[in-house]
């Protein structure tokens, strides 16, 4: 018996080594691209600065011109950008997770769409400053996943129901949007632009640090529940007979999700397909099993950066981040869909 079973329990054993070496291979080419990218933003610019004193800069030496342009401009618009893509990332990811569907994304279901929204009214009917409509914006995802998860509930949360009834509430909520915009002054909606296509221009540390502590909090509670969040994808039954707690499994991710969607958004704007995109890619580059969290909140970080980069320098006029991300999620939406189609499959 175990002169058969030795050589088969030898290939298993190989096998699992080699998915973890490749596995901790893309999360460091991953983690090098995210690093990159980040001194990319912090270098260039209208004036270029070397990686000498863009380091002094970070490490709280004065540098003439670099210490302003490198640590109070391009630092804090370089360290939004990686926050908010890393928690789209996660977010995005943890939807398509549990509810078993690549349409399951927050941007695409309307959550983000609902911190839009609030926002949009704060800064036009309320008047609210950038503090206060931040705080709008956190209330208006919270009460749209809510109700979105309300509206879905039967016997369960099934992913099919949520993305359709996701994505009718976010077409309500952009009509509201068009309307408040409609009887909106010329001032108010250069505002309310950026809440509506995504933006790191003007990031400040005062934005940044309370993604940042979101992020601190709702990152180690999703990553408690990796292991139960990867059995949710067999179903709830079977998940239930190998132990997991289904509904509390699935209150903790929802709301450390949402929680993460809602400041990204009070952050950074709603960055359009991000949140779609981080997750198929990440399990494109990270093969051989294993939690999709870390990789995909890397994936998140890269496409925010490179499309902020791409935005500010790719093209003869500056456009927002959101931008460039949704010219490159797009096609991706449409291309999942024919797929989809084609293969005899629903939403």
């Amino acid at each position: 018996m175990t002169a058969v079973l030795g050589p088969e329990h030898a290939a298993l054993a190989r096998g699992r080594r080699r998915r973890t070496l490749q596995r901790r291979g893309a999360l460091a080419a991953l983690a090098a691209v995210v690093l990159v990218l980040f001194a990319v933003a912090l270098m260039v610019g209208d004036t270029f600065y070397t990686p000498s004193e863009v380091i002094r800069t970070v490490l709280g030496q004065t540098v003439p011109g670099a210490s302003f342009t490198v640590g109070e401009l391009r630092l804090p618009r370089a360290s939004a950008g990686v926050l908010a893509g890393a928690a789209f990332g996660l977010a995005g990811v943890t939807f398509q997770t549990m509810l078993r569907n690549p349409l399951a994304a927050p941007d695409v279901i309307g959550i983000s769409s609902g911190a839009s929204a609030a926002a949009v009214i704060g800064i036009v009917l309320l008047g609210l400053d950038q503090a206060a409509t931040s705080v709008v914006a956190i209330a208006g995802a919270l009460l749209t996943a809510g109700v979105i998860t309300l509206l879905a509930y039967r016997d369960g949360v099934v992913g099919t129901r949520l993305v359709l009834i996701g994505i009718g509430v976010a077409a309500m909520l952009d009509s509201v949007v068009s309307y408040v915009l409609l009887h909106a002054a010329s001032w108010d909606v250069q505002t309310a632009m950026r809440w509506l296509t995504g933006s790191l221009n003007g990031a400040t540390w005062e934005q940044t640090a309370p993604l940042a502590l979101a992020l601190l909090v709702a990152a180690p509670a999703l990553a408690s529940q990796e292991r139960p969040l990867r059995l949710l994808q067999l179903g709830d039954e079977a998940a239930a007979g190998l132990g997991v707690r289904v509904g509390r499994t699935r209150v903790v991710v929802i709301l450390a999700a949402v929680l993460l969607i809602a400041f990204a958004t009070a952050a950074a704007g709603p960055i359009a397909f991000v949140a779609f995109l981080a997750g198929p890619i990440a399990s494109r580059l990270v093969r051989g099993g294993g939690s999709l969290l870390l990789p995909a909140a890397l994936v998140g970080a890269a496409l925010v950066l490179a499309a902020d980069l791409i935005g500010q320098f790719g093209f003869g006029n500056r456009y927002p981040v959101g931008v460039i991300t949704g010219v490159l999620g797009a096609p991706y939406l449409v291309l999942l869909l024919v797929r989809t189609n084609r293969a005899g499959g629903s939403l």
